[in-house]
């Protein structure tokens, strides 16, 4: 037996009159945060306009004293490095950093601008702030170019300058490229484990994800961390104020403190054919590359 209230039709009218006021503002809080993204991801797009790129440089190498100045084939590697970077179209500014004067010189006779910084930065990246603060014009991004690089691709500068300009959640940028086999093992070869996303979950000395048998798998793309990186600079006025982080003491790795702080990294993959010079048995791989590829 179906009963019938008199008020059915204006329930209806104002049950629907609720649905569509809900909908209204359901759909009115949709395009806010929509304009809100939209005005948050432009205003990180304009912010991160200006870019330079610095190449750190010290003599004092624990594995390699004088390494910048070592030659490849004719010229110091700091120059080679230099000269690749040159070729990359995102910078805007390219500099090096050093404390030592005999880098220095050395720069500054090929033509590169060069700003001095203290024998106290522990790394990379506080040699990089360092700089930037030295600099009489204002950036917005600073990517570092490792001087250990004289083969580095002016593509994967660009590369990471991008990826970090269209990630505004992310400060720090960086890229890996596949591990051959026989680098699996070998310290000085950092392995990076990227998440779904694009963004950094760990890198490593050792080989990782490693699994229950201890051996390479070959059918795992395992990934090679290249040296190079760029951090937004605001960030990168925040990085020497973080105390140091178990994991970067540990496996001696400054990317760690990035991401045991929180701060999300980006990683772009590539194809590059990795030739850091990490000992100077290095040397002379680099060269024999060289002359296979006719480069002088």
């Amino acid at each position: 037996m179906s009963i019938c209230s008199p008020s059915s039709s204006s329930s209806s009218s104002s049950s629907t009159g609720k649905a569509l006021i809900v909908h209204t503002i359901l759909a009115g809080t949709a395009i806010a945060v929509a304009l809100g993204v939209h005005a948050y991801l432009g205003r990180a797009r304009k912010f991160r306009t200006r870019v330079v790129g610095i190449i750190p440089a010290r003599y004092a190498s624990s594995r390699f004293e004088g390494k910048p100045l070592v030659q490849i084939l004719g010229k110091p590697m700091i120059q080679r490095t230099w000269e690749r970077s040159k070729l990359a179209t995102t910078l805007d500014h390219l500099v090096v950093a050093t404390d030592d004067e005999k880098i220095a010189e050395c720069c500054r006779g090929f033509g590169a601008d060069v700003i001095m910084t203290s024998e106290s930065c522990q790394n990379g990246t506080e040699r990089c702030y360092e700089a930037l603060e030295k600099l009489d014009k204002k950036y917005d991004i600073v990517v570092n170019i490792q001087g250990d690089e004289p083969l580095i691709e002016p593509e994967i500068i660009d590369g990471i300058v991008k990826a970090l300009q269209a990630a505004p959640d992310a400060v720090f940028s960086t890229a890996v490229t596949p591990l051959k086999p026989e680098d699996a093992f070998d310290p000085n070869r950092v392995k990076c484990v990227v998440d779904n996303h694009g963004y950094a979950i760990y890198f490593s000395r050792g080989l990782i994800p490693f699994n229950k048998s201890a051996k390479v798998n070959p059918r795992f793309p395992y990934s090679l961390h290249l040296g190079i990186q760029s951090y937004d600079s605001k960030f990168l006025k925040i990085y020497p104020k973080l105390q140091p982080t178990p994991l970067q003491l540990e496996e001696d790795l400054e990317q760690l403190k990035v991401l045991e702080n929180g701060y999300k990294m980006k990683v772009i993959k590539v194809e590059h054919e990795a030739h850091g010079v990490d000992t100077p048995e290095d040397v002379e791989k680099i060269e024999s590359l060289m002359r296979e590829r006719n480069l002088s």
